[in-house]
Formats: C-alpha cells, sequence, structure tokens
C-alpha cells in the first residue's frame, strides 16, 4: 500500500514554450532552454539583465 503508481502522472505531455531573451547590453538572443542549462543567468558579455523578445503581433481589441 506504500507504493503507488504514478504512471499515468508521467505520461501527460508537458507543453515547452521556447522563450527568447536578448542581452540588455549586447543584444544576443538565447532561448530558455540554454539560459537554464548554464550554472547562473549570464549573458556571454557578462551581464546579466534580460529582455524578453516579443513577436511583432499587435493585438487589436474591440472597445465596448
Amino acid at each position: 500500500m506504500a507504493e503507488e503508481n504514478f504512471d499515468s502522472v508521467e505520461d501527460t505531455p508537458v507543453e515547452a514554450f521556447d522563450v527568447n531573451y536578448s542581452c540588455l547590453r549586447c543584444g544576443t538572443t538565447v532561448s530558455n532552454t540554454e539560459l537554464s542549462r548554464l550554472p547562473e543567468i549570464k549573458c556571454i558579455c557578462g551581464f546579466r539583465v534580460f529582455t524578453k523578445v516579443r513577436p511583432p503581433v499587435v493585438k487589436t481589441i474591440k472597445a465596448i
């Protein structure tokens, strides 16, 4: 009874979003998976501030 079967939890697909970040100093684009592999969040130039690269799509919302 102490053992429980969690196979169904592991079989569920995990949605992985590939988010791109850009260094604020040099502008190097780095993906989220590349940043997670590194021991610390740092650009190749040594700067630690990143901005999220957003797609150039403009959303228009109809006013009420």
